[in-house]
């Protein structure tokens, strides 16, 4: 009997048209050496089971080929492989720089394959520094790692990158779909496409569970034996799930999520796979977007009909639910109740029946001047008509006041009756500013002749106001100039720059307001200009502030000179 030899092992690439889903990278590399364009110092980094360490003994064995060896020679004298996570230290580098010196025995070149290489010491890194940047002719480095971002800069500047991509599962399936014909298996393109998703872009841990799956259910392949050997939810229980929602059935619904937990499935696995469940049926809608469901042809088809009787603001708010639900789930104390009740709120986002509330809806009839006949409308509407066609009436009922006052109680009467829905009543609240600005301008307001005197004094003691309330910014602003009054009511005032004058602007009304009242004159207007030569005239730095106090009081000149002072 021959030892099993797992597939990942057995059917490792051994070209590079071998290697799965990198297509882009085995073209630079194939190009390079073609070219004799290849860097002597390369970094391969991306997730795990993506080929990195196959493609980079690949290249060692197809940089060494002249056409005149064997098919099987492998070049092992020439292939060096070193696993940094079990030797990091400054003494294993130090070994491997004392073997890249020794050119090689056979072929053209020495590779040295470092395996993890973000495990490697901050010393070991540092004393490989000069032999990565100037190695030897004839040797060539490739790094391999999972975690680039580890990696020191001088090592990541000495090298050629290339960033390994995740496997999609379109191409994972296609090659279990390859290598189950190779072994004689009969499997379902569903089952194959349940085990790519489960190894989420790794072709290594894909291979894995392919044996796994095989070992459990022999040369039939099914869907249903692998999401039973592989603990999965199968599509069939998102599907009825999905059903019972858009049935609004909550009792069958609360019922399948009880045996889907009996099986020993987690409720946040069920919650997890509903919400990828709500993406496929939304990307089904579009055929733009049908490209991106990433499943078998016959589990396809009852996306697209189910997809069909799903609108789309379910599924939005579906997902919505659904993520908050996820989101959620670990902080919940209920974690039981908190799925339940996402399942509740599903199944009632388009429910009908009697519990929904659906929105009051005026009918257009009722806006017409005289109801038809076979509708009821509340004694309340039909006091409403009567309003809106009677306004005399109602004006005449009031007792003697002006007939402007007349006016005003009948449309206020009005505002106070009629209902906010009605179009009558925007037309009212109309009615209503009109007549409240017309007596309004009726109004003769003073515009008492006044001094700059006396327009000065309330100009401070509004400052002293504001200072009061806190607003020092603002009444500083106010005092860097002094008031002038032209023209009999216009105030002048100039500050040195536009800041300034933006601040008082915005701040103007109330300080108008103010002089209006105190000076009997609402023909005042204030006009602001900027002159930025008057900032001379204030002290900003130490110097300023210095030479500014020694105008005042020379004396101060006499103190720094005898305590020699500096600012």
């Amino acid at each position: 009997m021959e030892p099993f030899v797992v597939s990942a092992r057995k059917y490792r690439p051994r070209t590079f048209k071998d290697v799965v889903g990198q297509q882009a990278i085995t073209n630079t590399l194939l190009n390079a050496i073609e070219n004799d364009h290849l860097a002597q110092a390369l970094l391969f980094c991306g997730p795990r089971g993506v080929g990195k360490t196959t493609c980079a003994r690949i290249l060692a064995k197809k940089i060494n080929q002249e056409g005149t060896e064997r098919e099987d020679e492998d070049f092992a004298f020439n292939i060096f492989e070193l696993d940094a996570a079990s030797n990091n230290s400054v003494d294993d580098i130090r070994s491997l720089i004392d073997q890249v010196r020794i050119p090689p025995q056979v072929g053209k070149y020495k590779v040295y394959i470092i395996d993890e290489v973000h495990m490697l010491s901050q010393s070991a890194f540092n004393a490989f520094l000069k032999t990565l940047e100037e190695p030897p002719k004839h040797a060539i480095f490739i790094l391999a790692t999972t975690e680039k971002h580890k990696i020191i800069p001088t090592i990541l500047s000495r090298c050629q990158i290339f960033d390994f991509k995740r496997i999609t599962v379109k191409d994972a399936a296609e090659y279990l779909k390859y290598i189950a014909e190779q072994q004689g298996i009969t499997a379902e393109d569903s089952a194959l496409h349940i085990i790519a998703q489960k190894a989420d872009g790794a072709m290594r841990d894909a291979l894995s569970i392919f044996d796994r799956v095989v070992s459990f259910s022999g040369e039939n392949l099914t869907r249903k034996a692998v999401t039973e050997n592989l603990n999965v939810l199968d599509y069939d229980t998102y599907f009825a799930t999905t059903d019972l929602i858009l049935e609004n059935n909550i009792p069958e619904l609360l019922v399948l999520f009880n045996k889907t937990l009996s099986l020993g499935f987690d409720g946040h696995h069920f919650v997890i796979g509903l919400g990828s469940h709500f993406r496929d049926l939304m990307v089904c809608q579009h055929p733009h977007t049908l490209e991106l469901l990433e499943v078998g042809e016959d589990v396809k088809q009852q996306y697209k009909e189910q997809s069909s009787k799903a609108s789309k603001t379910f599924l939005l708010r579906g997902l919505e639910l659904v993520n908050s639900c996820d989101l959620n789930y670990k902080s919940s104390k209920n974690q039981r109740l908190l799925v339940e009740l996402t399942l509740m709120q599903l199944a009632s986002i388009d429910y009908d029946g009697e519990k929904k509330n659906t929105d009051f809806i005026i009918p257009a009839s009722h806006f017409k001047s005289v109801p038809p006949k076979d509708l009821k409308i509340p004694p309340r509407e039909v006091a409403k008509t009567e309003l809106e066609e009677n306004t005399e009436e109602i004006a005449k009922e009031v007792p003697k006041p002006d007939p402007p006052s007349i006016k005003k109680i009948a449309l206020k009467q009005k505002m106070d009756r009629v209902s906010g829905l009605s179009l009558s009543s925007l037309k009212t609240k109309k009615e209503h500013a009109d007549s409240k600005n017309s007596e309004g301008s009726d109004v003769i307001q003073p515009n008492k002749p006044f001094t700059e005197e006396a327009m000065q004094i309330q100009w401070d003691a509004f400052v002293k106001k504001l200072e009061k309330k806190g607003k020092k910014i603002l009444a500083s602003n106010l005092q860097t100039d002094v008031p002038k009054l032209k023209n009999g009511n216009t105030i002048w005032i100039e500050l040195p720059n536009g800041t300034m004058k933006k601040e008082v602007e915005r701040e103007q009304g109330p300080l108008l307001d103010y002089l209006k009242q105190n000076l009997a004159n609402h023909s005042i207007t204030l006009h602001i200009t900027v002159n930025e030569e008057i900032v001379k005239k204030y002290a900003f730095t130490p110097e300023e502030k210095y030479q500014k106090l020694k105008e005042k009081n020379p004396a101060i000149e006499l103190l720094r000179k005898e305590f020699d002072l500096d600012f």
